[in-house]
């Protein structure tokens, strides 16, 4: 079995709380602050009878190696995870051919290119969960992997979302075709735009790290590339912010 490790923040401990309370080996509080959140919060930890235990600022901040506990911290086990891409995609496969066309859950992946700084890949995962995202892949050699910031700043969807990190991303997204799926990435130059782009059918989005955008390698593997038109004086949006914009519009075009 997996080492315990550490969750903190309201958010991503209370999702853990919601979805898989039996994991929880303890909860660890701040017994001073007793506002209208914290009450609720002890009173679901209490319903689901996970042991709670009373912790000052400095133990907090030291278990999680954060000062953004926002006085709630929990030791939970590892959940059970998908082990490998192709077992997921081997997955979504399997379900659809076992449903009617119209109940399909097609295939959307968000690709991370370059994405390192923690708070960026945690919001990139939140904005993943959101859309309904089944996989977010990137890099070993360039992207951030899952820590407690990561945790914190996904409010939860580190949990939620798979996390592929793999050997050769461009290998990766020539597999992804082989599984009929649109390889679209994002790019400044780009004359077509994400709202010109048919995004209805099985698609992985790419977005690169603000500023530098993707590698070369990364956008010749793109079937075809898109921007997000922009109105004013900045150049770019930062990437969590676009992979919001991008993943939306594909949400909106699915439920037309």
């Amino acid at each position: 079995m997996s080492s315990p490790k550490v969750l903190f923040g309201f958010h991503a401990v209370g999702v853990r709380l919601k979805t898989a309370p039996a994991s929880i080996i303890e909860i660890y509080f701040e017994p001073t602050r007793r506002d209208a959140r914290m009450r609720g919060f002890l009173e679901k930890a209490n319903d689901a009878g996970v042991r709670l235990i009373e912790a000052d600022g400095l133990r907090l901040s030291k278990l999680c190696g954060s000062h953004g506990h926002q006085g709630v911290a929990a030791r939970v086990q590892a959940l059970a995870q998908i082990n490998s891409l192709d077992e997921l995609l081997e997955q979504l496969e399997d379900a659809q051919a076992d449903k009617p066309l119209a109940a399909r859950d097609v295939p959307l992946l968000l690709v991370l290119d370059g994405v390192t700084d923690p708070h960026n890949l945690g919001a990139c995962l939140r904005v993943a969960d959101g859309a309904g995202v089944q996989a977010v892949i990137a890099p070993k050699d360039h992207a951030g992997g899952i820590n407690a910031t990561v945790a914190k700043v996904a409010s939860g969807a580190a949990e939620t979302v798979p996390y592929f990190m793999v050997t050769n991303l461009a290998r990766t997204l020539n597999e992804l075709k082989e599984r009929n799926i649109w390889i679209i990435g994002t790019s400044d130059v780009a004359p077509k735009t994400i709202y010109q782009a048919d995004l209805k059918g099985p698609i992985a989005l790419v977005l690169g790290a603000e500023g530098e955008g993707m590698r070369q390698l990364t956008a010749k593997t793109c079937d075809e590339l898109v921007s997000i038109p922009m109105r004013g004086a900045v150049e770019s949006l930062n990437v969590s912010v676009a992979s919001g914009v991008c993943l939306y519009e594909a949400v909106r075009q699915r439920s037309t």
